[in-house]
């Protein structure tokens, strides 16, 4: 088993870099913010979407799967058009077999494709879409009688744009799951994604509004939902991810490990993983079992109808049999045998049968081969044996199917395969790890170090005058699995503006739907502007031109920007330095070339600043008092230049980007949808509000007796008449109805049975009212009782006051209850309202007055001690004591103020002397517990 990787650093930056992630069992927020948002991730499959959430907030599961109109945790990757309406996800897929040229499906993998790949992959797997080229060469879609803004030709979308609308669709699902806006997103995507998908990818999320923090490769959100909770400290392992999908099919090489690491003065062990290689087919999955299906039993209904009929020529009948026989294949992976049955599937022909799995595994007996492929070519490539892989980890939906499970046990010899993994949610689960980590706002507690690869290795190829094809004109830029991101420049020795083609490296290896392995071209000018401007310049070496390339951590390499590097030797006057024991140490170190016989030795006072690295500066001040006597020399010194070259791409193909006006357009066409979807579903809430209150009303009417108590006949008979003429309009004018229309006919209704229902409810809520307002009256009875015996010191016109208000209260249930049995059908002659808040008011004064705390007692100051000497107020001999002593000082009951002869006590004694006075005024004074300093306050 080969050694484990060097250590990778986990710095929140760059996850090709090592990056450090953290288990999802504590995610906080790092600081409050006055808008609080979440961040999300999105599994984007060929068929299903699924959508993960980052919570903020406390008390809920840090990652969660987020659920869809219909409660499930996958929502199909759909999309249709109906006039006046778009629908997505599972509306669309209600659509599906009545619709199958407005339903749109398999658009991610439509990305940057031309319109002949296009067109073959659509009729392969029967889809009858209207396709056509758009002025870049890719493919994009034309809808006859739905969407907005179409002309006569109907409205024609692009790839990127109906991606847009998916992932607005995964962005609603999130924001209705965690309650907060979403705008960042981590994106997963299949290896094999090349540079255009990736690019349309992005895009796509721009027009719909995200902030995409990243795109991930699929097995390395994978690989860190594996990761996240395990322990590799003790040895390292390696494991495969195998995954087939619904349309690909890829097996990844990922070897975990564990270095340590100091972490506040400690050294901690750190988990790591490192994606070491990834094979794939992206034209093998459970797609292509079901089509053999699709064949085995339109051939089997093409027998019974007879007649040379084709069941494959009518894009409704096989809309039907696909759907049904996406069932019975998950049927056979729990099951020996499995029906099918399709209703009406053509010319009013019912279609039933049936089909064993082995012989579903004889029809696609070609696949289970081909499905080892990816996985041999991981082994053979890392040089790796099968008994040393740790564990292989089985992802995707398709490998649920038996006979696949079946060939790969046998091929790596295993008993057991490993299941650890939810097959449909582990990606979305890891990538919603690396958007937490990737956020600015939450904060991980579990580190866990990651290097992802580039699946393709690029090359750089420069065109021009006077530069011949060589190793130097094509070179490697980015070997296959190099460490996302990376910057990487090269340098060229050139005088003559040049082209710069990005291709990739290998011509075997490109992704699906790409003929040329040259996906970015860039024209570089202005090289020859600079050679010409410093060609009379005495250059130290021949100009360069040096470009800078950047490959994201989503995978996309770019040309970032170019320049012209100029190094020119120039003879420059500099002082003379006064000599010092260093310098004249140093002066032979500090000559690089020999003086001219013409140096001049004239003074200089002008500021001089050499380019030699920026360390030598000398001013006009220094050069006074360091050369003044010396004068100057002259030096050969080198200077670099470096001038901005300009940079224009000229990718052309099906690969480029929207441009810029296209993208407006496309953007303003689909907040335009998002405008009429936001006022259908409106509409479609409005219309089922008042479908809903008038079958519950009339339910009520008809069942509830207690509206006889509170309604006459001909009022209700009168609701009910309204009621149905509501319901005749709902289901006739109403269809096309619009919010407005429903609202308004809603608030008709309401406003005559919500005194009806108002006074039903209050039938039983005002004597429950009634019934506590007497209760709470006979416990003021008690409590005023308690007040008299225990709590003397209360103000006794605050009493009358409460007993008087008590007694108001009775008085006004007794006339209230009175009026009420008179009152009939008519208006209430009090509400439990009225009576909880009379209640609630009289609480509000007991509470006051209960509050009132007892007076403290009443003290007098100690008498101040007579000396014996005298009675004069003039004999004082001693100090009289200061504030700081905190105590006090009594007189006697002549009220003599002489002077005391002794120390007042101090605040340490808590007590206070007396000179005169009664035995209970002592007693008082003794019972008194407040220190000392607080009753000197008071008094």
């Amino acid at each position: 088993m080969r050694p484990p990787p060097a250590p990778a650093p986990t710095t929140k930056i760059g996850l090709g870099l090592g990056l450090g992630l953290v288990l999802w069992l504590a995610v906080l927020s790092l600081a409050p913010v006055p808008a609080r948002s979440a961040v999300s991730s999105v599994d984007l499959g060929s068929e299903w979407i699924k959508v993960a959430v980052v919570n903020i907030r406390p008390g809920q599961s840090p990652i969660t799967v987020a659920i869809n109109e219909m409660s499930k945790r996958k929502s199909p990757a759909l999309v249709a058009f109906q006039p006046g309406a778009r629908l997505i996800g599972e509306e669309a897929a209600g659509l599906v077999a009545r619709y199958p040229d407005r339903v749109l499906s398999q658009v991610r993998d439509l990305l940057g494709k031309p319109l002949d790949h296009a067109r073959r992959a659509l009729d392969s797997t029967y889809l009858p879409f209207s396709v056509v080229e758009d002025s870049r060469g890719a493919v994009a879609f034309r809808i006859h009688g739905g969407g907005g803004g179409e002309g006569e030709d109907g409205a024609v979308y692009s790839v990127e744009e109906l991606v847009a609308m998916i992932l607005g669709y995964a962005a609603r699902l999130a924001e209705f799951h965690s309650k907060v806006p979403i705008k960042d997103m981590v994106i997963s995507v299949p290896p094999y994604f090349g540079q255009a998908e990736r690019k349309g990818l992005l895009q796509a999320a721009q027009l719909a509004g995200i902030n995409v923090l990243s795109l991930v490769h699929e097995h390395s959100g994978a690989a860190l939902q594996y990761g996240i909770d395990k322990d590799f400290s003790n040895g390292s392992r390696n494991v495969i991810f195998y995954d087939m999908g619904s349309s690909s099919t890829y097996a990844t090489l990922v070897h975990f490990s564990a270095y340590n690491a100091k972490e506040f003065g400690k050294t901690v062990s750190v988990n790591q993983f490192q994606v070491k290689d990834v094979r794939w087919n992206p034209e093998l999955g459970g797609q292509n079992m079901e089509l053999r299906l699709v064949e085995y039993f339109a051939d089997e209904f093409n027998k019974e109808v007879g007649s040379g009929i084709d069941v494959r020529k009518f894009p409704k009948a096989m809309a039907k049999l696909k759907k049904q026989v996406k069932r019975t294949k998950e049927i056979l992976s729990a099951n020996t045998m499995a029906p099918i049955s399709v209703e009406s599937l053509y010319d009013d022909r019912d279609f039933r049968s049936t089909i064993t799995r082995e012989k579903f595994e004889e029809l696609c007996a070609d696949l289970w081969e081909k499905a080892l492929v990816p996985l041999k070519e991981v082994l053979e490539n890392s040089g790796m044996k099968a008994d040393e892989i740790y564990a292989v980890e089985l992802i995707g939906g398709a490998t649920r199917v038996p006979k696949l499970q079946a060939k790969l046990q046998e091929f790596l010899g295993r008993k057991e395969l490993d299941k650890h993994l939810d097959a449909d949610e582990a990606v979305v689960l890891g990538a919603a790890l690396y958007a937490a980590n990737l956020s600015d706002g939450i904060k991980l507690n579990r580190k866990l170090g990651m290097i992802d690869g580039s699946p393709f290795g690029f090359v750089m190829e420069l065109e021009g005058p006077d530069l011949v094809k060589d190793d130097n004109t094509r070179q490697l830029l980015v070997p296959r699995m190099k460490k996302l991101p990376s910057k990487m420049y090269r340098s060229i020795a050139h005088n003559k503006d040049f082209e710069v083609s990005l291709a990739y490296e290998s011509k075997d290896l490109l992704p699906p739907g790409v003929s040329s392995p040259v996906f970015a071209q860039y024209a570089v000018s202005g090289l020859a502007d600079a050679s010409e401007k410093y060609s009379g310049r005495n250059l130290s070496s021949p100009i360069k031109a040096n470009l800078h390339f950047s490959l994201s951590r989503s995978g996309v390499l770019s040309l970032e920007r170019a320049e012209a590097v100029v190094e020119i030797s120039e003879w420059v006057e500099v002082p003379i330095k006064k000599p010092t024991l260093e310098n004249s140490t140093n002066a032979s170190q500090n000559v690089s070339v020999e003086h001219s016989s013409n140096s001049t030795t004239e003074e200089s006072t002008e500021k001089t600043q050499l380019d030699d690295g920026g360390n030598n500066k000398t001013t006009s001040s220094e050069v006074e008092q360091g050369s003044a006597d010396l004068g100057t020399e002259k030096k050969l010194k080198k200077r670099t230049y470096r001038v901005p070259l300009k940079l224009i791409n000229k990718t052309l193909g099906p690969g480029i980007s929207l441009p810029e006006e296209s993208f407006m357009e496309a953007k303003n066409k689909l907040e335009l949808l998002d405008k009429k979807d936001a006022e259908r579903r409106r509409t479609a809430e409005l219309k089922n509000n008042l479908e809903g209150y008038i079958y519950a009303t009339k339910e009520k009417i008809e069942t509830s007796e207690e509206l006889e108590k509170v309604s006459t006949a001909d009022e209700r008979q009168s609701f009910i008449a309204k009621l149905d003429e509501v319901q005749e309009w709902l289901y006739m004018d109403g269809e096309d109805g619009t919010a407005a229309e429903f609202q308004e006919r809603l608030n008709s209704l309401k406003a005559i049975g919500d005194p009806i229902f108002f006074r039903l409810k209050e039938l039983t809520e005002r004597p429950a009212a009634v019934g506590h307002a007497r209760s709470y009256l006979d416990q003021l009875q008690k409590i005023v009782q308690d007040w008299e015996s225990k709590k003397s010191w209360l103000p006794r016109e605050k009493i009358d006051e409460v007993l008087k208000e008590a007694d108001n209260l009775k008085i006004w249930l007794d006339e209230k209850e009175t009026e009420q049995k008179t009152a009939g059908f008519s208006k209430p002659a009090f509400t439990s309202e009225e009576v909880y808040m009379k209640v609630f008011t009289l609480q509000d004064k007991v509470a006051i007055i209960n509050r009132i705390p007892k007076p403290k007692p009443k003290i007098e100051k100690p008498a101040e001690s007579k000396p014996e000497s005298t009675g004069s107020s003039d004999a004082a001999s001693e100090e009289a004591p200061s504030a700081d002593d905190q105590s006090t000082q009594a007189t006697d009951g002549t009220g003599s103020s002489d002077a005391a002869s002794e120390e007042a006590p101090s605040a340490d004694d808590q007590s206070t002397k007396a000179t005169d006075g009664t035995a209970d005024e002592k007693a008082e004074q003794e019972s008194v517990d407040e220190p000392e300093s607080k009753l000197h306050d008071e008094l």
